[in-house]
């Protein structure tokens, strides 16, 4: 290869933004050399390599965009400490067959029993597999669809957040919605039923989210899309906020958890 040829070839590799084919060749190419790889075997790993590290740059981008506040894993979830739940349940909810579906998941249950942590690890397996999903708390949502509407740009911020497959809206109940809110969120709603997929966390039982939007029948009509294809897990069982401090004799044991 003549030194032309040689620096053509880098050129061309940055050109193509190969950037990892194109850093490791040189070294790679000595190491093949010696152990007297075929043209076929180099290209293989060189292209291998190429593709596992954009595959990685795509995560990493994807999890930058879905916006977890902490990062939690389904290994990490203790299932011995919430027995309510059914194990084979969430491994056909990790299969992610809901999102491929475009269906809900709502997860239920007082606070601390590891809904967001359920909710943030399905969201991971979603991003691992090439899924463009999107974290934010409830409150928050509705106070930026509130200020879109005001703003004349609802519909643009709606189809923002189209371009995620899986949404995640936490804490739903925790504070109210105000009116202009439910009306907002009862459009992102029904832009989203049957075309995309919603996790939802909530510490209040669906007969409680007429409080919640502050008008039954809005909420009959959310409730309505929400449900019609849709997985509940309802988790009844104390706080892992609280185990270790009642365990250190912090709170006392009969403390609601």
């Amino acid at each position: 290869m003549s030194q032309f040829e040689y620096e053509r070839l880098h050129h061309n590799l940055k050109l193509l933004d190969l950037i990892t084919f194109e850093s490791i060749l040189d070294n790679y190419l000595e190491v093949a050399t010696k152990e007297s790889k075929s043209i076929i075997e180099i290209l293989d790993y060189l292209v291998a390599q190429e593709v596992q590290s954009k595959e990685a740059r795509s995560f990493d981008l994807r999890m930058r965009l879905a916006g977890f506040p902490v990062q939690k894993r389904l290994d990490d979830f203790d299932f011995n400490f919430q027995p309510s739940i059914d194990r084979a349940s969430i491994k056909e909810l990790a299969s992610l067959k809901f999102v491929h579906n475009a269906e809900n998941v709502v997860f239920l249950g007082p606070p601390g029993v590891g809904k967001t942590h359920l909710a943030i690890a399905l969201g991971i397996e979603a991003a691992k597999a090439g899924f463009r999903v999107n974290f934010i708390n409830a409150s928050i949502l509705a106070e930026r669809l509130a200020k879109a509407e005001m703003l004349k740009r609802l519909e643009e911020k709606i189809r923002g957040l189209s371009k995620f497959q899986l949404l995640i809206i936490d804490e739903i109940g925790y504070l109210p919605f105000d009116e202009l809110g439910a009306h907002c969120f009862f459009q992102l709603i029904s832009r989203r039923y049957e075309k995309a997929s919603i996790i939802f966390t909530s510490n209040k039982s669906y007969g409680e989210w007429g409080d919640i939007f502050k008008d039954h029948v809005i909420a009959a009509a959310i409730l309505d899309r929400i449900l019609h294809h849709c997985t509940t897990i309802n988790i009844k069982g104390e706080s892992y906020r609280l185990k270790d401090r009642k365990r250190q004799g912090l709170i006392p044991q009969s403390f609601p958890g």
